[in-house]
């Protein structure tokens, strides 16, 4: 085969990114595992993993990266940084045509560059191969007990971002002592299972949708629902309940999950939401005397989306603030008890960046590396990827205008 050099990129965006797209072990197992492969690193004095560690397990070191065929990021790459006519792997945030990043997909194309968008992977079953979901339900649970802690002046817990790895974590958690509160915990998916972990890392019982509802607790519960838990057809309420129909025609569902906003303490948030489909609540909602919930974590961290307190987001080192449920009004966490508080950090997975890469590095190394060393590329990029040589992809056609600056 065709030499092929793989070159792992500084993160150029700022604040800069510490996560990388594959350890120094990896790095050696592909090179091992592919004969015709070379991987080299762009050096950074940022990265959660350093520049000794790559050197120590033989990835050499090197600044110019214009002799690489494939160049490997996580973030955005800053537009003047992008080297024409090579294939890129990094997160672009062009594919729901985000207006901050339109000049960036506009250059991918002027500069013939053929994009891989991690987001955009997906198998035959439209289901992602590669995501940091799950980390960020992860640090997103634990930073629920973090304000937990704060907020009624129960224990101190050091944040995440000081902690080494997900281990350091758990011991974290082993000092926590949890009242007997009701948990609610929204998704399935990558990041629900995430949460999920905590939860049960923590010892916290599991309990039914029901019996949440209707029963009370001498110690803490916590019950994960899923859309079909608390959405109804508008004018079928009695319809049985069809997924499908409902991913099709959100728009035409309701929510019911104000019965769960009357039982539960606390609201951790990992459930992805259509644009068209109904909010969890409304504000006029949590003005009511029984809407029982006063720390939400917004994992998804969709502004303006399904949960109306989620007005802004919040970061790894001021993770949350109070949002007045009668004058909607942004106050300082832990500022009333009235208040709820709430954590919408938008880059969770980036408090443990060390465990979070080597968990990315695993699925990119199993579900794309195999068509990513191949010549031509295999099956799963040729049909996902955003740009080849600067023509957009099959599936993105709808970004003619917004990639030509429309």
């Amino acid at each position: 085969m065709k030499a092929i050099k793989v070159g792992i990129i500084r993160e150029g965006k700022v604040p800069s990114d510490r996560r990388v797209p594959l350890l120094p072990y990896q790095c050696a197992g592909i090179v091992a595992a592919y004969p015709h492969v070379k991987i080299v690193v762009q050096p950074s004095d940022v990265r959660c993993i350093t520049n000794k560690e790559y050197l120590a397990a033989g990835i050499p070191l090197q600044e110019d990266m214009s002799d690489c065929d494939i160049l490997l990021g996580i973030k955005e790459v800053p537009i003047h940084q992008l080297i024409p006519d090579k294939t890129y792997l990094f997160f672009s945030h062009t594919i729901k045509l985000q207006p901050h990043n339109q000049k960036l997909l506009q250059s991918i194309v002027e500069k013939r560059i053929t994009m891989i968008d991690y987001e955009a992977l997906r198998d035959t079953q439209e289901k992602r191969v590669i995501a940091f979901g799950y980390f960020a339900g992860i640090v997103g649970a634990y930073n629920t007990f973090l304000l937990l802690g704060r907020k009624y002046k129960l224990f101190d817990l050091k944040p995440a971002y000081k902690c080494y790895d997900i281990g350091e974590l758990k011991q974290e958690l082993r000092k926590v002592f949890i009242p007997p509160l009701k948990i609610v915990l929204t998704g399935g998916g990558r990041v629900g299972n995430g949460a999920e972990m905590i939860l049960k890392e923590m010892q916290i019982e599991k309990v039914s949708a029901e019996d949440f509802l209707k029963k009370t607790y001498s110690k803490p519960v916590y019950t994960q629902v899923t859309s079909a838990d608390y959405n109804r057809r508008m004018f079928d309420a009695g319809a049985a309940w069809n997924s499908e129909h409902f991913h099709e025609h959100p728009e035409v569902y309701e929510s019911t999950f104000l019965r769960f906003a009357k039982a539960a303490d606390i609201l951790i948030a990992g459930a992805f939401w259509d644009q068209r489909a109904p909010k969890l609540f409304t504000t006029e909602d949590i003005k009511r005397s029984d809407f029982s919930i006063r720390l939400i974590s917004d994992i998804t961290c969709d502004i303006n989306g399904s949960i109306p307190s989620t007005v802004k987001s919040t970061n790894i080192f001021d993770p949350a603030y109070d949002f007045n449920p009668f004058t909607k009004d942004i106050e300082a966490p832990f500022s009333d008890p009235r208040n709820i508080t709430v954590m919408a950090i938008d880059n969770l997975p980036c408090e443990v960046p060390r465990s979070a890469s080597e968990d990315f590095g695993n699925q990119l190394i199993k579900n794309v590396i195999p068509d990513l060393v191949q010549q031509p590329y295999g099956a799963l990029i040729q049909r996902c990827a955003l740009t080849i040589n600067g023509k957009l992809g099959p599936q993105f056609e709808y970004l003619k205008e917004y990639s030509e600056g429309k």
